[in-house]
């Protein structure tokens, strides 16, 4: 494609160069035409004399060659004073001249092979025997600069090719193979192995996206790290109370007249139930949120005393583990817009777990409290374990469990957070590790 664009440039100078040179000729011979033609109409100029005068005084013999051609079709008269050995054969624009009875234009070679440009006009019959003038020029400096222009043209085009080339190498380097590495380490991420990395090699957007792909990798397999141990870890909830069912069930069927014995069981059955009805509820709760189906029941409600059922559901249990639970509960405080089913969910769910990271002798506060006209606040706190720095942004993510030691799926918290967003509110988590932690519940009061 470059070299035809070379070649149709050469083309395109060599005509202009060509053309321009036979407009130029062609005026200076309209110049002699019309001085001749008013000298042949005058009695008084001899004609004869004039075109000798024009030849021997033409102004332009060091580039353009002025001729006269006698009757017998040979050239007789040249403003450099030498006569060539052009035949008639040769003079191609004065044989078309001759037959077309006015002018003719010749582009070719001299019978000494040299390549000229020429013009020829026919005149008036007279005494002196001249039938016709010519204009002849040569085109070697002419086909020089075409020339020169071609290989110009030719050298750019080499440098556009080699450039091209360059670049094609540098685009395959930079561009060409680092995708191809993307591309098949995703096929590796798309089979589960989240184990390889991309080699980032330049500041670029190519190595821009290596980091953001190898980010996206760290991600996917902390994230799939957290559902194995989701799983890992609802099994094993699952399986505490189902184990404790199934084994008291057997001890009351195989001990049916020990009345204390199946009072006993029938509690821990029932109690285990409870807990693993919870549990269910709560991966129920999880995945109508993860499919857009979570939905709230929202009327006038009371704060208090859903917050109220929550501790006093949960006091009796925190004493039997030697934790104890601390109640600030104010004499009134505004209504609230919300699902109160829900808003209970959430108060148990966080009081379970400052009980559940707490040890024996530690102390669980709950606190409802106004810190301005248009919000309540719930602050639920304990001396426990604590949540390490690092730990802390991720406690409200899926799967996400700072302490394995402690029973829990991991997506208790999740669900709350989206309740109290879903409420308008906000659910904010502060912990030093080895001292405690806070969690902190907002939400909008029903004005009006």
């Amino acid at each position: 494609m470059l070299f035809a664009v070379a070649i149709g440039g050469t083309l395109f100078v060599r005509s202009y160069y060509y053309s321009s040179a036979r407009q130029y000729l062609t005026s200076r011979m309209n110049m002699i035409s019309s001085i001749l033609q008013r000298s042949y109409n005058d009695p008084a100029t001899s004609f004869s004399s004039e075109v000798r005068s024009i030849v021997v005084n033409w102004s332009e013999k060091d580039k353009i060659e002025l001729m006269v051609v006698s009757t017998r079709g040979t050239v007789g008269l040249t403003s450099s004073g030498f006569v060539p050995s052009e035949t008639l054969e040769s003079m191609l624009d004065y044989t078309q001249a001759a037959s077309g009875g006015t002018s003719g234009y010749y582009t070719g070679k001299t019978s000494g092979g040299e390549r000229i440009m020429s013009v020829c006009v026919m005149l008036p019959d007279n005494d002196a025997g001249f039938s016709a003038i010519r204009l002849v020029s040569s085109l070697e400096r002419i086909d020089r600069q075409v020339s020169a222009t071609a290989i110009i043209l030719v050298v750019v085009c080499l440098a556009i090719l080699f450039l091209m080339f360059l670049s094609g190498l540098y685009f395959v380097k930079s561009i060409v193979i680092p995708v191809r590495q993307i591309g098949s380490t995703a096929r590796r991420y798309a089979m589960g192995d989240f184990s390889v990395r991309i080699t980032k090699k330049n500041d670029d957007e190519i190595g821009e996206l290596c980091d953001i792909v190898n980010h996206m990798a760290s991600e996917l397999a902390l994230s799939e790290s957290m559902k194995n141990e989701f799983i890992s870890s609802v099994s094993h909830e699952l399986r505490t109370p189902l184990t404790a069912i199934k084994g008291w069930a057997e001890t009351i069927g195989s001990m049916p007249e020990d009345a204390e014995t199946v009072a006993k069981g029938m509690h821990v059955i029932g109690s285990e139930s409870e807990r693993l009805s919870q549990m269910v509820e709560e991966l129920l709760d999880f995945s109508r949120m993860q499919n857009g189906r979570f939905s709230l029941t929202k009327t006038t409600m009371d704060i208090l005393a859903e917050l109220g059922d929550a501790v006093l559901i949960y006091t009796e249990k925190a004493k039997r583990e030697g934790i104890e639970v601390i109640y600030d509960e104010p004499d009134m405080l505004p209504f609230v817009y919300g699902d109160k089913n829900r808003l209970r969910q959430v108060f148990i769910n966080v009081i379970d777990n400052a009980i559940k990271y707490s040890n024996k002798g530690d102390v669980v506060s709950v606190q409802a409290s106004m810190p301005d006209a248009e919000h309540i606040e719930v602050d639920v706190s304990d001396t426990g374990c604590g949540i390490s720095e690092q730990d802390l942004p991720k406690v409200k993510t899926k799967f996400f469990k700072a302490n394995h030691t402690r029973r829990g799926s991991g997506i208790g918290l999740a669900v709350a957070d989206e309740i109290i967003t879903m409420h308008g509110g906000k659910l904010d988590i502060f912990s030093v590790q080895g001292e405690g932690t806070t969690v902190k519940i907002t939400l909008p009061v029903k004005l009006g």
